[in-house]
This record gives C-alpha cells, structure tokens and sequence, in this order.
C-alpha cells in the first residue's frame, strides 16, 4: 500500500527582493519531483508569501498562498497595498491566516526561509500551536549560505530569545551551501544549538527547473554581456554605472533592470544606456538561460543570482550590496577566494571599471565544478530521513 501524499507547507519572508520567494520555489521543484523516489509517494504543499512572482506556475502538487504583503519603508515594515492597516494589525491578521492554513492542511513538513518568526513576529504564535497540536509535523528552519557579520547575527538571534528558544521550534536546520566555500556553523553566523541539528544541502544551483519554458525574451543574435541585479530595488548604482559603460567589441549589452525597480530611476538608466549595444529591459523569462549564453555577466551577489551563475562557466563580476547587510560582500569574497568569480568593491564601482572587466572577461569561461550545488537532488533525501525520524518516535 503506498504511503499518502506528504504535505508542505513552505513559508518565505517577502518585504524586500523575491529571493526568498524564489528559493523556496526552488525547493518545492526539489521536492515535488524527487519525493517519488526518496519516500515512495508525491508531495503536494502550498508556497506561502505576501509576494508572487509574476508569470511563474508553482510545480504540480503545489499552490501559492499569497498574504497580504508587507513592504519595508524608510521607518520599517509598512502595508504594501491595504490601506488603513497598521504594520501590527497587518502582522495580526496575517498570522492568524497562516494559523489557520497550518491547522487545516496539517503539513507533514514546514520549511520556513531565514526568518523562524516572520514578519513582525507573525510565525511565533502559529508555530507554538503547531508544536502543541501537531508534535509530529518536522518544522525546519532553512538558511541561504551566508547570513551576515556575526555581530549583526548576534543581535538577531537575541532579538528572537536566542539560538535555544530557537531549537525548541525546529527540527532541523537546512543551510543551502557548501561548507568548504562558507561554513556559517564555523563562523558562528548559525549558533551552537542550532548548528548542532544544521545539514548543508549544497547550494540550489545545478539542476534548477527554469521560472519558466519561454525562450529569452530580447536574446542578442551576437555575443553579449549580461547585467542583472535580480529584482532590481537596491541596485540602481551598479545598473547606472553598467548604462554608461562600452560594451566589449563586438559584443551587444544587455541591461536587465529587474521589476521592482522604481519607474523613475528605470527612466534614468534608459537615459544614460546611450552606446547603440547597450540594451536595456525591465524583466525577461528565464534569465538563467540568458546568464549561461552570456559571454561575461556582471550581477549583485544575491543568493539566486549566484546559484544561477554556479551552474555556468560564464565569466561573473559581483558588485555586492554592502548596506544594510554586508551579507552579499561575504559570499562574493567567499566565491572569490575558491575562483567562482571576481569581485568589485561597491566603493570602486564606475563605468570605466566594468568596461576594463568586461573587455578581458569575455575572452575567458571559468570552471566551477569544484562546488557542491547538490541541494535540488539532495533535498528529497533530507526530507525523506527527516519524516522517517518522526514515524520511528510513532513506531516507540
């Protein structure tokens, strides 16, 4: 008799960027296609979010359940949209959403993206429930490979009563990584309690399901080079500074903006992409496709973005975000140091800079196969063992 369907439900953090949207995304295509195999039955679960990503089907067995959102203004987290809502009430009622998806659907499985508490706190409650009512549901706490300077992750784990009030919510801890590249355990990023039930699943990056089948919209005939920063809210300097760069000879430029960002600094890049090369788009399907055709792509080092440009030999320059967080400048000098790709200090970021890089990089491919981007095929495993644990307590 076959085993019935595994739930999931996976929660991901959405004020600012769809990276934690996408890697859950990511997760669930793990999942929905490797199940079969690891337990012998199919998983179905819902992706839950205050942010959709645009034109993008979930994979068979999964749904998205879209809150509404939170966006993160100059004074903190403010409603997206609703109007007449305080950040708390908008908090209250999103939790009382979630509690009440957890306790109908009752998931075998919740994988929560980098923030166990959520939004304002808005998990704390449902989980606690969950704990009481449902002791066999494996809760996991998954972390992208670098969380942030351990002063700033210090902070973060007090805030929430610290790493043991933590480990009392979860089973396990899923850091989607390579350890030889990053060890966030060793740097102490991801504390003792938590280490100590931690797995590295390799990074998200080989054998990722595209966003979508459609052919790369404003795919150059001619080589090019590629400049994205992923949804594109906090990377205006890199796009203004790749707007006025010189395309490398004989290569066209192609300048992805990202959706969200503003209509008025998009208008400004436009402005100054004046070299008849450079082309410049808001958002295209399937950018990994575009980023492994690429001759050399320049990127922020967000953690999408990254595992899109592992699973190339393209040539890479990361300009990393360095405020609020100096997570994206640890990952690229982590990438650098084991030959992934070359770094760009924000601070030393001008036109003539990406020009000179791009002139040479074009001209050279890297091999990347030293890293682990397991994680698609590993993750159905993890999960499989994870589930078996709870069945063996059952058995006891």
């Amino acid at each position: 008799m076959s085993q019935p369907t595994t739930r999931v439900v996976l929660y991901s953090h959405d004020a600012l960027g769809l990276g934690h949207a996408r890697r859950n995304l990511a997760i669930a295509q793990s999942l929905a296609s490797g199940m079969p195999n690891a337990m012998g039955n199919s998983a179905t679960g819902l992706l839950v979010a205050g942010i959709t990503i645009s034109g993008v089907e979930p994979p068979a067995g999964f749904d998205w359940l879209t809150l509404p959102g939170f966006a993160k203004g100059p004074s903190g987290y403010c409603p997206r949209r609703l109007l007449g809502h305080s950040p708390d009430a908008l908090a209250a009622l999103r939790s009382e959403i979630i509690g009440s998806v957890l306790g109908e659907f009752a998931p075998d499985l919740v994988i929560i993206d980098r923030h166990i508490a959520g939004v304002r706190g808005e998990l704390t409650t449902p989980l606690c429930r969950l704990r009481e009512t449902s002791p066999n549901t494996r809760i996991v706490l998954g972390l992208r490979d670098v969380l942030d300077h351990r002063l700033t992750t210090d902070r973060e784990w007090a805030a929430l009563g610290g790493a043991k009030a933590v480990r009392e919510l979860v089973d396990s801890v899923w850091i989607y990584g390579d350890p030889t590249i990053h060890d966030a355990t060793a740097t102490g990023e991801v504390p003792s309690p938590l280490a100590d039930v931690a797995t590295f699943t390799g990074y998200l990056s080989e054998h990722r399901t595209p966003l979508t089948n459609a052919r790369p919209a404003h795919h150059p005939d001619e080589p090019f080079i590629l400049t994205t920063v992923g949804g594109g809210s906090d990377g205006f300097d890199l796009l203004l500074a790749a707007a006025r760069m010189t395309p490398p000879p004989g290569h066209a430029h192609l300048i992805v903006t990202g959706p969200q960002l503003s209509a008025d600094q998009r208008q400004r890049v436009v402005a100054e992409a004046t070299h008849p090369a450079t082309t410049v788009v808001g958002c295209v399907p399937n950018l990994a496709s575009l980023i492994e055709d690429a001759a050399a792509v320049i990127a922020m080092g967000g953690y999408n973005t990254s595992c899109e440009i592992l699973a190339t030999s393209t040539p890479a320059l990361i300009v990393p975000r360095n405020k609020p967080r100096l997570e994206q400048t640890i990952r690229a000098k982590a990438f650098a140091a084991a030959g992934l790709v070359d770094v760009l200090h924000p601070e030393n970021l001008t036109p003539n800079a990406l020009t000179n890089w791009g002139t040479d990089a074009v001209h050279r491919t890297v091999d990347r196969s030293s890293h682990d981007g397991s994680a698609i095929a590993s993750i159905p495993g993890i999960a499989a063992r994870l589930l078996a644990q709870t069945a063996r307590k059952e058995v006891a």
